[in-house]
């Protein structure tokens, strides 16, 4: 069994062990729309923003967010019905889309536009290089899912082959890996900040790399809706898309000081500090699309990287998977001003 068919049976299987909830309540003209994101982190910033400025409120918009721990898991919240939208990588998608199914998602938007992940080392390497991997065993996350795929072409891209050169570990759950690696497990470990900065803080490790300066831009994080959401719900989606972009703007264009109060609330127990500086690394590796729009070249970058990892069976053309018109539209609202 394909990786394809393997992730199309987990999500389907999910699926149906799920209890389906409405798309979206009315409360006072108030929408709720229940998002599903792949992990909590400040490579995210913008959307929780969009919610702490009140953007979603201008939009009658109220969010109902929840944490789905892995695409396959927000893929499956999606095609049951029990998210409206899921916030994953546009791979998740993809496998539904080349599988066969009848019943694709629609990417309506991207967020961020590299990996967001930054290796993380037991021992100080002021000096670090790709090379200095050999031999060595990394934590890069599951199988098939765009964080491990990425940082596989990295490696590729720079000499280095799994099983030959070096060894990613895939038997760890993502959002079990920083846990495995503070308990002994591989010689480093790939980790979103604000829990990156926080271990470096803590002098638990140290950050040597970050994969999306390595790897260049690719859609590695998007909006994605089921079709039928999207006739029932077509302007809510567009304002839901609207709120994100102003939040965007916002945090582009805003010292990093200033932004992070506004995130505490979203971060329980992260210091104020600690959410100012990985907002200011997420600006400093151009991480988030202005315009949410997903852009062909990036489209099929990401082909070559589910490509090089052998889980793609067959190429897709952009328009089979992405609607760009929602994104496009607002960006010129947003921008005009």
């Amino acid at each position: 069994m394909n990786k394809i068919t393997k992730f199309i049976c987990a999500a389907l299987t999910a699926a149906f062990t799920l209890l389906p909830l409405s798309s979206c309540k009315d409360d006072d003209g108030i929408k709720t729309v229940k998002v599903n994101e792949v992990t909590h982190s400040v490579f995210y910033a913008p959307m929780y923003l969009a919610d702490a400025l009140g953007y979603f409120t201008e939009e009658n918009i109220e969010i109902e967010l929840t944490n789905g721990g892995g695409a396959d898991n927000v893929m499956a919240a999606v095609l049951s019905g029990d998210s409206d939208i899921g916030f994953c990588g546009p791979e998740a998608a993809l496998y539904v889309l080349v599988g066969g199914s009848t019943d694709v998602p629609t990417v309506i938007g991207q967020l961020t536009k590299r990996d967001g992940s930054f290796l993380v080392s037991r021992t100080p390497e002021p000096n670090f290089k790709w090379e200095n991997l050999k031999g060595k065993e990394i934590l890069a996350g599951r199988k098939g899912g765009v964080p491990a795929m990425t940082f596989e072409y990295v490696l590729n891209n720079n000499g280095l082959k799994d099983g030959t050169d070096l060894t990613l570990n895939y038997d760890v759950a993502f959002n079990l890996m920083v846990s495995a690696f503070e308990a002994g497990t591989a010689d480093y470990c790939t980790m979103f900040d604000p829990t990156a900065y926080e271990y470096e803080a803590a002098g638990k490790g140290y950050v040597v790399a970050s994969v999306g300066e390595a790897s260049g831009e690719v859609p590695y994080t998007c909006f994605i809706a089921k079709n039928s959401w999207l006739k029932k719900n077509d302007d809510t989606a567009e304002g839901f898309l609207r709120a994100v972009t102003k939040a965007v703007k916002y945090i582009n264009e805003t010292p990093s000081q200033t932004v992070a109060p506004y995130l505490t609330a979203y971060f329980e127990g992260v210091s104020v500090d600690s959410l100012a500086a990985s907002v200011e690394r997420y600006r400093a590796i151009d991480a988030w699309r202005t315009e949410l729009s997903m852009t062909e070249d990036s489209f099929n970058r990401l082909q070559d990287i589910i490509e090089n990892a052998g889980e793609l069976s067959r190429r897709a053309e952009l328009n089979e998977l992405v609607d760009n018109s929602y994104a496009k539209k607002v960006y010129t609202e947003v921008y005009k001003k």
